[in-house]
């Protein structure tokens, strides 16, 4: 590892920036410097507005990617370099704001209802039924369901704030039955044979292969599960109705 990237790395685990956005920060920043096979120290503002546009017009790289490298080389910059940003030139893409793929009550049941896997089922019921995010369901622990209260916590979600979130009754019986049958042991959902975390892709997988055996036509994702609840927040009665 290379000094400055030893400098950039210390400065992000500094401002508390988690291992993954450490390593796909440093990653943009190495993708810089080898477009131009010249060390970043040695490259400037009017490189880095060739590199974007180039991300831009040749690779057709979306607004949110060409934005995510902006940020990464902002802070190798600002932070590590300590050098000035120019924000009149070197700004940020607009990005279209797109509504997002809904699903309807009903197909919402139709996911589970093909879903004939205990485990698989309790946990697309948890992010829908709590409004989790694929990463959070992934690191609940089993302290974190609290039934007496019927809530969960749900530890350093976005932004690495705690947060408590709605755990239903209907969430809380084939949770109950989840554990019955695999006595997990720290974490609620774990891998297959291993007692660490279930993984993110595992999770997209499950909430794929789902999609598949119904005839949804949607663009759905696990994304498109929990924002189901985003939508319709004001109308509890309909999560409880569902499941």
């Amino acid at each position: 590892m290379s000094e400055l990237r030893k400098r950039m790395k210390m400065d992000m685990e500094l401002k508390g920036y988690s291992p993954r956005t450490i390593e796909n920060y440093t990653r943009q920043v190495s993708n810089f410097a080898k477009h131009y096979n010249k060390s970043p120290e040695l490259l400037r503002e009017k490189e880095i507005r060739e590199y974007l546009h180039y991300c831009i017009m040749e690779k057709k790289l979306s607004e949110g990617t060409v934005n995510y490298i902006n940020a990464s080389l902002k802070f190798f910059y600002t932070k590590t370099l300590n050098r000035y940003w120019n924000m009149d030139k070197l700004f940020r893409i607009k990005e279209p704001r797109r509504l997002p793929s809904v699903l309807s009550p009903e197909e919402v049941k139709s996911i589970f209802d093909v879903t004939e896997n205990l485990k698989h089922k309790a946990i697309l019921m948890t992010i829908y039924s709590a409004g989790l995010r694929v990463s959070e369901v992934c690191n609940l622990k089993i302290t974190d369901i609290d039934s007496k209260n019927m809530q969960i916590l749900i530890r350093e979600g976005k932004g690495k704030k705690d947060r408590y979130s709605l755990l239903s009754n209907a969430n809380l019986e084939i949770l109950r039955e989840y554990w019955k049958r695999y006595h997990p042991t720290e974490y609620l959902f774990s891998g297959r044979g291993r007692t660490d975390s279930i993984t993110p892709r595992s999770v997209q997988h499950i909430m794929e292969k789902s999609i598949k055996k119904t005839n949804i036509t949607k663009k759905a994702s696990i994304h498109t599960l929990r924002h189901y609840v985003e939508c319709y927040i004001m109308v509890s009665t309909q999560i409880n109705w569902l499941i």
